[in-house]
């Protein structure tokens, strides 16, 4: 889900150009297991519970899960040959990269039904969005309690209202969005970005920010163990850390929506039982299950009538929530996110 994947490495015109021939019969033949590679942490969980499962029981196939998203790593794995991932998740940034890059598999529509998706997602040739979410403010509502908490990126930039260490994603993307909106900057018109206002912005907030997060286990744990007060995480890593009774709270208005993206590499010996991977995974019941246990909704409009009604509120679709954030623009990020990359960086490390 961070965009360090997106670097250019050499060689990419070759991983392009790179097409590992794998007779059909070799791809159909039954494997004794397949290679799914996602987030890791809570997601691991509600993926085997909800999609993984269902998979082994269909068709008798035992799934390994494995992680980090990794684009330099699929990039290598189709350059060489050698494929250890049945189907990975990327950001929805590296997935069209990847596909610009020739490195994945199309999905093949004969198998993977996406007729009740959005008629925005039907036509992606070669990416499988699988569900939605956001990147929130999370706080401690120990230490901001009712009527004194901040609900707004601005709020988060105010260290004299609400003082105390915080923890941002070691990344440009939502940064540059969350620093313009705290800049005032409408939500709704925040691209193109103006990087130069962004980034004077998040000069004032870089003092304050005593952990720039990697992974999404630790943007939660950090609130947890009381290391910063107010911080960003993906929506669902906070749900989970607030269901186990941690004293957080998530903020809403002004998150950042996004796809998250899975994908089958270019090559893959086991491309078949991919694509069944991938049609497991569009059934809206089973979504509704994953949605349960983790909030990150499919994108099957018939999923939320199998989501439990106390979740619904948690989930960055329903309707009190959605109109509340703001879309990623993914062409823009994917004209400019190496740019973004190199700057942020450079700028991350600068004293």
């Amino acid at each position: 889900m961070t965009i360090s994947k997106m670097a250019w490495l050499g060689g990419v015109a070759l991983a392009a150009a790179v097409a590992w021939a794998v007779p059909v019969a070799a791809q159909t033949a039954k494997p004794a297991q397949i290679v799914v590679n996602a987030s890791g942490g809570a997601q691991a969980a509600a993926l085997r519970k909800s999609f993984y499962e269902e998979f082994e029981k269909r068709f008798g196939i035992r799934v390994v899960d494995s992680s980090p998203p990794d684009m330099g790593k699929l990039r290598a794995m189709v350059t060489t040959g050698n494929i250890e991932w049945a189907v990975t998740e990327l950001n929805v940034e590296d997935a069209m990269l990847a596909q610009e890059q020739g490195l994945l598999e199309p999905i093949d529509p004969k198998i993977v039904d996406r007729s009740r998706f959005p008629a925005n997602l039907q036509g992606r040739t070669h990416i499988f969005t699988r569900s939605a979410y956001s990147t929130v403010m999370g706080y401690r509502n120990d230490i901001f309690p009712a009527g004194k908490r901040p609900t707004t990126w601005a709020d988060f930039w105010n260290v004299k209202d609400f003082p105390g260490p915080r923890a941002m994603q070691n990344s440009p993307i939502d940064n540059l969005e969350f620093a313009l909106i705290a800049d005032g900057v409408d939500k709704d018109k925040l691209y193109p970005l103006d990087v130069e206002r962004a980034f004077k912005k998040l000069d004032q907030i870089k003092p304050h920010v005593t952990v720039w997060w990697t992974t999404g286990a630790q943007s939660a744990q950090l609130l947890i163990d009381k290391e910063v007060v107010l911080g960003t995480a993906w929506n669902g890593r906070y749900y989970a850390a607030i269901q186990q009774g941690a004293p957080i709270n998530m903020e809403w208005n002004q998150a950042g929506i996004k796809e998250s993206a899975f994908v089958i590499p270019k090559g893959a010996k086991d491309a078949h039982w991919a694509q069944q991977m991938l049609s497991v995974m569009t059934d809206p019941k089973l979504q509704g299950i994953y949605a349960n246990i983790v909030t990150y909704p499919g994108l099957n409009l018939d999923a939320t009538q199998y989501t439990d009604p106390k979740i619904q509120p948690f989930l960055p679709t329903h309707k009190d929530n959605l109109s509340r954030q703001w879309w990623q623009d993914v062409d823009w990020w994917v004209k400019n996110g190496k740019t973004m990359q190199d700057r942020w960086s450079r700028w991350v490390i600068a004293k």
